[in-house]
């Protein structure tokens, strides 16, 4: 039999294992990541749309648990919002808080994009064929971006505060990688869908390896109007105005 000072010496390096062990347990659960999948089905409530046209939906997920990682830094990617032919490419952009992105001017006349909605407000004033304005989202939200000239120009930005995002383009799957398992706050938004039936969708949900899934997301998708206003929140003028800066050459 060992001395009772053995013994407790034995008891004591039988606890420290024990512990080291379920400290690694407890953080490779903690740090367990996910591939995390949906299936996106819009569901139009107006014969008029255009059934060619695919909904662009973007979900994303805010971590609610504390002890959720640090969010990651945002990616040094170029970002760019192209102005061309009268429009916007891409017509909507996904960006994490804090990210620059580019305007350029394709066109040969002048531009002056703007927006004074929700998320970033801004207004990067006039500005001619070959160059450039940039600006950087550093709050979230989603910015309806327009041209103050030419009002069939139109883009969407949204910025979030989270990594954790994908976009459907209309009825298909979305997978979203690298998500530590835990408890989310779901969102989702379509351009075609009203405030009101995108906040019903928000809902918390819990995600692990045993359930790592967020099911069929169905969405209701109205005719909206496509209408909207100038800077200065009046009609744009018609016709558009007989300077040549403001006129394809």
């Amino acid at each position: 039999m060992g001395k009772p000072g053995n013994r407790s010496l034995l008891a004591d390096r039988t606890l420290q294992i024990c512990a080291t062990g379920l400290l690694l347990f407890a953080c490779s659960t903690s740090a367990q990541e996910l591939t995390v999948t949906a299936h996106v089905i819009p569901e139009n409530a107006s014969k008029s749309m255009n059934a060619g046209e695919k909904s662009r939906i973007v979900v994303w997920l805010e971590p609610l648990d504390r002890n959720e990682p640090p969010l990651r830094d945002v990616p040094a990617q170029k970002l760019i919002l192209t102005q061309k032919g009268k429009k916007f490419d891409p017509h909507l952009l996904v960006v994490q808080t804090g990210s620059v992105v580019d305007f350029p001017n394709r066109d040969p006349f002048f531009h002056n994009v703007f927006s004074l909605f929700d998320g970033k407000r801004f207004d990067l004033g006039l500005y001619e064929a070959g160059t450039t304005r940039h600006v950087r989202f550093d709050r979230r939200g989603v910015c309806y971006i327009f041209c103050n000239i030419h009002p069939e120009m139109s883009a969407v930005v949204i910025v979030l505060d989270t990594p954790y995002y994908s976009v459907a383009n209309g009825g298909s799957s979305i997978t979203i990688p690298n998500v530590p398992a835990g408890r989310y706050e779901l969102h989702v938004w379509d351009e075609r869908s009203l405030p009101e039936t995108l906040s019903q969708m928000t809902r918390e949900v819990t995600l692990s390896s045993a359930q790592p899934t967020l099911g069929t997301i169905h969405i209701a998708e109205a005719d909206l109007p496509l209408a909207h206003k100038n800077k200065y929140g009046r009609d744009y003028d018609k016709p558009a105005p007989s300077n040549p800066g403001y006129l394809p050459q």
